[in-house]
């Protein structure tokens, strides 16, 4: 690696930009602040380019530029040049940027987001109770009145689909699961008494 590759003022060539990346593989702190110096100001104007505003310019920049320190490693030279591989992590930077500004931000409030509530374990047992008085209730009742009920509740049917499906007037799909509802209620108002 030349001694002092930024000192002229010229622009380093392709080998030299290569062999600081490689020793900055091997953890050279020199190497890196060269790469630093060199590449962070033409990372942040490339992302300038790519509509970042200035103060994410900045920040993405820097942190181009930690990946590049972390994963020097990875750098091929026989795969790409250095500024190939670096210009490619900003890119990518980028766009990773992009889509995260993109999500909406979640509202900690938001019932959907929190868990259920642990239910107590004496609640737990009444509605098990509660579903198995519920289950024979509904063999005291006809079977057409427990194929509406399924088809109405299990199935998620509105009285109109299950009408069509059956081939019955909508007002007796009505008054038998009405007539249904009115078995199950009795048989289970008792019970509970």
């Amino acid at each position: 690696m030349p001694d002092a590759p930024f000192s002229t003022g010229a622009k380093p060539d392709r080998a030299t930009l290569n062999s600081l990346v490689l020793a900055t593989a091997q953890r050279d702190r020199q190497a890196f602040a060269a790469l630093f110096n060199f590449y962070a100001p033409r990372v942040k104007a490339y992302l300038l380019r790519l509509n970042a505003h200035d103060s994410l310019a900045e920040e993405l920049a820097q942190e181009i530029m930690l990946t590049v320190w972390r994963k020097a490693e990875q750098f091929d030279p026989d795969q790409a040049s250095a500024s190939t591989w670096i210009f490619r992590i900003a890119r990518n930077r980028r766009i990773d940027a992009a889509r995260q500004a993109n999500k909406p931000a979640l509202d900690g409030e938001d019932p959907s987001l929190r868990p259920p509530e642990i239910q107590p374990p004496d609640d737990a047992a009444h509605e098990n109770g509660r579903d198995d008085r519920v289950r024979e209730a509904m063999l005291d009742l006809p079977d057409e009145q427990v194929a509406l009920l399924r088809l109405a509740f299990f199935d998620g049917l509105s009285h109109r689909d299950i009408a069509d499906q059956l081939g019955m007037p909508l007002g007796t799909v009505k008054s038998r699961l009405r007539l249904a509802f009115d078995k199950l209620r009795r048989v289970l108002d008792s019970e509970t008494l």
